[in-house]
């Protein structure tokens, strides 16, 4: 029996796992978030010491990917992530951390090792995957493709709103610079770029609320999942 697929991709701040995650409340379906397994790797690399020197270790860092020790727990406050059995919930979430895991995702070895460990969410009743290449390279038969997207201001300002709320003081100057850094390097790497796939419905989330995209999501899918 073919696996229900709705992926989510867009830039960094687009809203995506918010609504993949309400998505997947909704449907009943599993959860991926790639992002989170790129952040956990940048980190386990970190934690290591290997992070500076990618390249010169590219095979103990594969290998590290592939048997990465990750637990995502659902609770009451949401979904709790841990890596080598350590809380890392908000530690992943952090600038620095994402910063590592963009670096991570331009590594074609570090991407293949994570490929299959992706793939292996797929299953019933069904998944909703969010990230930055679920349509275009993970799960390209996807039956439900989404590409949502916001100006880098907007992004910005949520992401400092979100920071805040976590107790942190940033500068939105601070968090912008980092925002448009990332969205090129993501855009312009070699392997799996972030893009939109050509069937995918576009959505700019600028000027839209939670609640209205949630809704454009919901009836694009149903539109599709119907077929």
């Amino acid at each position: 029996m073919t696996v229900q697929i709705i992926t989510i991709d867009g830039p960094s701040g687009s809203g995506k796992g918010t609504l993949a995650a309400k998505l997947a409340e909704y449907y009943g379906y599993h959860l991926l978030d790639s992002g989170a397994l790129y952040r956990l790797l940048g980190l386990s690399l970190h934690k290591r010491d290997l992070f500076e020197e990618l390249e010169s270790n590219l095979a103990v860092c594969a290998d590290i990917a592939a048997q990465l020790n990750i637990r995502f727990k659902s609770t009451d406050q949401g979904t709790k992530i841990y890596l080598d059995d350590e809380d890392v919930t908000q530690t992943i979430r952090t600038e620095r951390v994402g910063e590592y895991a963009s670096k991570v995702a331009a590594v074609p070895e570090l991407r293949a090792a994570l490929f299959t460990r992706q793939r292996d969410f797929a299953q019933q009743p069904g998944l909703v995957a969010d990230g930055r290449d679920m349509a275009t390279t993970i799960f390209p038969e996807a039956q439900a493709k989404i590409y949502l997207t916001a100006s880098a201001e907007s992004r910005a300002e949520r992401r400092v709103k979100q920071l805040q709320g976590m107790g942190l003081d940033v500068k939105i100057s601070d968090i912008l610079a980092n925002i448009q850094a990332r969205d090129k390097r993501d855009m312009e790497r070699e392997v799996a770029p972030l893009k939109p796939a050509p069937d995918a419905y576009i959505i700019d989330s600028s000027n839209l609320s939670i609640d209205q995209v949630f809704k454009l999501m919901v009836d694009y899918v149903d539109a599709r999942l119907a077929h």
